[in-house]
């Protein structure tokens, strides 16, 4: 009996399946809200998983599924009050009734989120344009079918009425037509109603079904969590243990690095060291050159002082003859002063002596002119 019954729910998976056709798929990571905190996310996929969005064109209904492995972890009927919110560059969330949760999905990229959500929103007024012309069609239906009832109770009161008055005149007239096809319409519209009746029944069991895989996958969900909690545990164990650790190698790396800074200085020192000393090694090389030329050096120095010694000499000699020269110069000076002296008295002499000749010469004329 259970095989049988297991048997029937994968034929009518099956069935959906062929029924249903994926018109968008992405690839995203899935988060539920913690049914306790209703906060915090819990991952529902460990990794990233193919998101789809699927269409069912006998119920014209619209669903985002989402299969992790053999496991169902978003089974979600899209519904016109459904709302699609971005709550960051790359996650976004929409919360679910029928499921009483909230899924979550992060993306590798911003441009796949905005692509969800404008599908999103695409398929939530594809939805609601679905849900009015059903509500039209069950609305039409419900008008027919009350026309109907109204008519029907009159026809018969007339047809009773006709059927009294008139019962030995015209037993099989008009109006006995008229209510067989008004019951002809009736049986329509109650086998269209026992059919919706029927559709109906049988989407109630799909959505129970529905619920049972969800209470199944909600409760495999939980105990996820717990394994989930248990791992966290240990990875904050093992993280804590890591940081200790890193810590201790930060520390080390600062004094190695501070032995490394030690040592280079050292080195620069060393370095320097090694300059000045190759530089002492010359000089000292210089000093040895230079006292090999000090003999020589000392004898050229002797031979300078001896001309030196000469040159002194020749000088008090030449100093000697200055100063007869200068005082030869002071007596020609003597002399030259003397002499323009008496130059000087014997010019004023001549002088005179030409006046006077002047006169005896103008004296001369003026005798000659006399005469």
């Amino acid at each position: 009996m259970a095989a049988a019954i297991r048997g029937a729910k994968d034929k009518r998976e099956d069935e959906d399946r062929k029924r249903e056709q994926p018109i968008f798929t992405t690839r995203a990571h899935v988060f539920q809200i913690d049914p306790s905190t209703k906060k915090n996310w819990v991952p529902a996929s460990k990794q990233a998983v193919t998101v789809s969005y699927f269409y069912d064109s006998t119920r014209n209904s619209y669903r985002i599924i989402s299969v992790d492995g053999a496991k169902v972890i978003i089974n979600s009927t899209i519904t016109p009050n459904m709302t699609f919110t971005k709550t960051s560059q790359k996650f976004g969330q929409w919360a679910d009734s029928r499921a009483n949760t909230v899924f979550g999905l992060g993306f590798p990229s911003e441009q796949q989120l905005t692509k969800f959500a404008e599908k999103f929103q695409e398929v939530k007024e594809a939805a609601k344009l679905a849900r009015d012309r059903s509500q039209e069609k069950i609305e039409t239906s419900s008008n027919h079918s009350q026309e109907s009832g109204r008519e029907t109770p009159s026809s018969t009161r007339a047809s009773s009425v006709n059927g009294t008055d008139d019962e030995k005149a015209s037993h099989g007239g008009p109006a006995e037509t008229h209510l067989k096809s008004e019951n002809d319409k009736l049986k329509i519209a109650l086998a269209q109603s026992s059919s919706n009746v029927k559709k109906w029944e049988t989407e109630l069991q799909t959505l129970r079904e529905s619920n049972a895989r969800l209470t199944t996958a909600l409760q495999e969900s939980a105990a996820s969590i717990e394994h989930w909690k248990k791992q966290f545990s240990a990875c904050k164990e093992e993280n804590d243990q890591l940081r200790s650790k890193i810590e201790e190698l930060e520390e080390q790396c600062n004094e190695i690095n501070k032995e490394k800074e030690r040592n280079a200085q050292l080195s620069r020192r060393l370095q320097e060291l090694e300059t000045e000393l190759q530089d002492k090694e010359l000089e000292l090389e210089e000093l040895r050159k230079q006292g090999e030329i000090i003999p020589q050096l000392m004898s050229e120095c002797e031979s300078v002082s001896q001309q030196l010694q000469d040159a002194e000499n020749k000088n008090k000699d030449l100093e000697e003859k200055v100063r007869t020269l200068r005082t030869e110069v002071e007596e020609s000076k003597h002399r030259q002063t003397n002499l323009k002296t008496e130059l000087k008295n014997f010019l004023d002499v001549l002088d005179g002596k030409i006046d006077e000749l002047h006169d005896f010469r103008q004296g001369l004329s003026k005798l000659g002119v006399d005469n």
